[in-house]
């Protein structure tokens, strides 16, 4: 495994090549407030490095500053991942006890947050109220009300905005009506995982995934509840997803998996097709839906379904036919992603194992960083969620700024 120092030194490296924003495109001037590939999502790196003395605020300053230049996007279309809360998550990572800075910006941006968490929750009864079903768009993390309470969560945990975004949650785990009269869980959605419609999906489908399945929505169910904030109906929510989860679970050679999603005939038969695990990643695979539901055995208590989350988890990281898969050191669905997840999941166990599996991923990580190019520069597939996961596994301790809850990990 590779030395504290030598992942701090790669970290500096990768950010090291992250000192100039890009010129913004005149055609996708949104571009900067993308929390996936935007400066908003690279101030992360930078805003890490100086709380932890790695880099100055200046530097940091400069991302930031790059990431709100043009007109901050408060429409219905943002989400955690671009516009408004996006920037409001990048400027309250910045935050300090000692001080001040980003105070007042951040203040204006919460308003406009809250005001659009308000709208967007009121869509989405409204919806429900018609029997229609959702998009990924109305619940996910990257742009639905789940990313929009976690931020809240982090930033403003008794505001009503939240509340009515836990309640929206709870609602969301209430079945539906297919046309045809077959029962369908709340979260399913009438488009393939594209966004699209296409004949494989006829009828849509169920997403089990952390990035827009209904891992997300667990993900911040059980963190609300592991600070105390519940709404009526909250732990039988909870409940609902799991026993969900637990009926879809596979059993392999390696142990246990989740299939990325469900259709429509899958559904009615209660097999998938999907013949054996995909990818290991934070988005889509295991890692991050074994840590969905470990927090969520944390939030009610629940030891033994804490112990098989964290036994999926490390089957899974210790099977070298899944890791395999793993072909790029990026958060999203690459071993930044996964090494983070697995991380957060040790800090939490009931169990050695996952702790355990730390040291080959941090090895596998620091290889990757150095053989694998990214996919540019960003946070979701570049080289600043790379540099955040190597800081991690260098300092052995949690990010000061809190940068990976927009990943609903911590």
């Amino acid at each position: 495994m590779p030395t504290p120092t030598e992942l701090v030194t790669l970290a500096d490296d990768l950010a090291g090549r992250l000192t100039i924003p890009a010129p913004v495109p005149d055609d996708e001037p949104w571009t900067p407030q993308c929390l996936a590939t935007g400066a908003a999502g690279i101030a992360l790196l930078h805003i890490e490095r100086a709380h932890i003395g790695r880099a100055t605020w200046h530097q940091a300053h400069t991302w930031t500053k790059a990431a709100v230049t043009a007109d901050i996007s408060a429409s219905d279309a943002t989400g955690l991942y671009l516009g408004a809360p996006a920037a409001a998550f990048m400027l309250h990572t910045a935050l300090s006890p000692d001080s001040p800075r980003y105070w007042d910006a951040l203040s204006v941006i919460d308003r406009h947050v809250t005001a659009g968490a308000h709208r967007r929750t009121t869509a989405a009864e409204e919806r429900r109220r018609t029997g229609r079903r959702p998009a990924f768009r109305e619940y996910d993390i990257f742009y639905g009300l789940t990313g929009i309470g976690a931020y809240l969560l982090r930033r403003d945990p008794s505001c009503n905005a939240l509340g009515r975004i836990l309640n929206y949650l709870v609602t969301l785990t209430r079945p539906l009506r297919g046309d045809d009269g077959t029962t369908l869980p709340g979260w399913w959605v009438d488009h393939d995982p594209n966004l699209k419609y296409s004949t494989e999906f006829a009828g849509g489908h169920a997403n089990f995934g952390t990035a827009h399945g209904i891992a997300g929505p667990l993900m911040l169910l059980a963190q609300a509840m592991r600070q105390g904030i519940t709404v009526e109906g909250h732990t039988e929510a909870i409940a609902t997803i799991l026993t969900w989860l637990d009926s879809w679970q596979q059993q392999g050679p390696a142990g246990p998996w989740w299939p990325e999603h469900i259709t429509l005939p899958e559904l009615r038969t209660g097999r998938t097709l999907q013949p054996a695990p995909a990818r290991p990643s934070w988005c889509y695979g295991t890692p991050g839906i074994a840590r969905a539901c470990q927090l969520a055995a944390i939030a009610t208590g629940d030891p033994n379904t804490q112990h098989a989350a964290e036994h999926a988890l490390v089957a899974c990281l210790t099977d070298h036919a899944q890791t395999a898969r793993l072909t790029d050191p990026g958060l999203c669905h690459g071993w930044a992603g996964v090494y983070q997840t697995a991380w957060r999941a040790a800090r939490d166990a009931a169990s050695p194992g996952p702790r355990a599996a730390l040291p080959p991923l941090a090895d596998a990580l620091a290889h990757h960083a150095q053989s694998t190019p990214g996919r540019g520069a960003g946070l979701l597939q570049g080289e600043a969620g790379t540099a955040l996961a190597l800081t991690t596994a260098a300092t052995e301790a949690a990010p000061t700024s809190g940068w990976d809850a927009c990943l609903l990990i911590n």
